[in-house]
């Protein structure tokens, strides 16, 4: 590599630490590191600090956490800087008058092979949606949400058992080291971005809501499972659990097994076979592996058994 670069990061959760600690590791210059203001989280409201800022506190890189992107103090600020390259790894979106300052542009970091799979939550709807593939993508940011030029990308598998929290973990792995590759070919002047097919019909990955992490019983049973290993182990799908005395509780299951065979149950309808509870879909059962009871700790399909002998589940729905 040649002269290292100086660098200003932009990043939040786990998924950035992972690439800001090869950047710290391969000798750039970090000038500044750019991470949320604390909040206040869990029931004594304690104010929490990003996972980003632990590990520049830990290491002494200069930190900055601003309310506002757009303030004239944090701008003059970063020109003041002097960076040549601005990273972006799970951060929020920033406006052109900051991704502009660096002099050879700012990227991100994406967990998708753009185009496909914009938006917030890549990793969970490609699991969701059944693929076997992803990857993780750097491009140039521009004005719009991931659709800026691409620089380099890399395909990662996904394995039958992957949940999102294992694919998170190996794509935020690989993500770092395709962040070091790309800031190499940008100090040896050595990367053609690409610019990326709109043209193409794209799979949208939106932000998790409880809207749309709610288990759909009438689905097909692989679909289920998909969707179900698709939010674990966060945010969870959910679904209301009906027992026998009409009681109904929220429930989240989080991990979970499919197996095919004809019945005439009625989807969501709960059944106790060999101290297992199984859950039908339509072309066969869902038997999950682990659930947590609204305001309760997670069990798993065993303890389920046993805890509702007394009353059991009727249905899910």
């Amino acid at each position: 590599m040649k002269k290292p670069l100086r660098i200003i990061f932009f990043g939040t959760p786990a998924f950035a630490v992972e690439s800001l600690k090869a950047i710290h590791q391969q000798g750039h210059e970090i000038a500044a590191v750019i991470t949320a203001p604390d909040k206040p989280a869990g029931r004594g409201k304690k104010l929490r600090e990003s996972e980003v800022k632990k590990y520049a506190k830990t290491h002494g890189l200069p930190l900055l956490q601003p309310v506002k992107l757009k303030s004239i103090e944090l701008v003059e600020e970063l020109k003041a800087l002097n960076p040549d390259v601005g990273v972006v790894v799970a951060f929020r979106i920033l406006p052109r008058k900051v991704f502009e300052i660096p002099r050879f542009g700012t990227f991100n970091l994406h967990a998708s092979l753009l185009p496909d799979y914009r938006g917030a939550a890549p990793i969970n709807h490609a699991i969701i949606n059944g693929e076997t593939q992803t990857g993780v993508t750097t491009f140039f940011i521009d004005d719009h949400i991931d659709t800026g030029s691409i620089l380099m990308q890399k395909s990662v598998e996904i394995h039958p058992d992957d949940n999102a929290g294992s694919l998170h973990d190996r794509l935020m792995k690989e993500g770092a080291q395709l962040v070091i590759k790309t800031l190499e070919a940008i100090a040896e002047n050595n990367i053609i971005p690409q610019p990326q097919d709109h043209t193409k019909v794209l799979h949208k990955a939106p932000k998790l809501t409880k809207e749309n992490t709610r288990i759909d019983w009438t689905l097909p049973g692989q679909q289920i499972r998909n969707f179900i290993r698709g939010l674990s182990p966060y945010p969870g799908a959910w679904t209301i659990t009906r027992f026998q005395n009409n009681r109904e509780k929220r429930s989240f299951i989080y991990d979970a097994c499919f197996i095919p065979v004809t019945h005439s149950l009625v989807p969501g309808q709960a059944i106790y076979d060999q101290k297992t509870v199984k859950i039908a879909a339509k072309d066969g059962f869902i038997i999950p592996h682990s659930i947590k009871f609204e305001g309760k700790k997670q069990i798993d399909n065993l303890e389920l058994f046993n805890g509702t002998q007394s009353n059991k589940i009727k249905i899910f729905y």
